[in-house]
């Protein structure tokens, strides 16, 4: 982000917050039953059936190598625009959905790859926001992530 805002969808995995970019969500759906693909990789979870579509729901878990858990119903799945994934139908998995924020260029710090590993590189930057909760003293993080690096390496795959 070059100076200016940009809006962003937050939501969460586990405890931590994640954000992506709005303008690549195409909607948020409750969560369904995921049929699994054998011999998939293992990053993606399975596939849906979503209005007549098939839609491929990848393991952001997964891919991001954070610790695994169940899906359950209360998750959410996010469709992104075909146009992420190389005209696929694609979702991901995300605990809950929280807010679409505009965030501005202050906010955002950028991650330094050498010190914290290969991950880094479908990090945009840490987004800080104050919680007004508190009267602005807590400092919450969300991490931005760059979901159009992590499909273009998918797809490599």
């Amino acid at each position: 982000m070059k100076g200016g805002n940009a809006e962003v969808l937050e939501f969460t995995l586990g405890s931590e917050n994640y954000a992506l970019d709005i303008n690549i969500v195409r909607e948020i759906v409750e969560m369904m039953p995921i049929t699994i693909i054998p011999r998939a990789p293992v990053h993606i979870r399975g596939v849906i059936n979503l209005r007549g579509e098939i839609v491929n729901i990848v393991n952001l878990n997964t891919f991001l190598k954070l610790p695994e858990h169940p899906v359950t119903k209360n998750q959410k799945i996010i469709v992104l625009m075909s146009e992420v994934a190389g005209g696929n139908n694609v979702g991901i998995i995300v605990d809950s959905v929280s807010s679409v924020t505009e965030i501005s260029s202050s906010q955002v710090d950028c991650m330094t790859e050498s010190l914290a590993g290969n991950e880094a590189k479908y990090i945009k930057g840490i987004i800080t926001q104050d919680d007004e909760t508190r009267g602005g003293e807590k400092k919450t993080l969300i991490i931005w992530l760059d979901i159009h690096k992590m499909f273009n390496d998918i797809q490599k795959n």
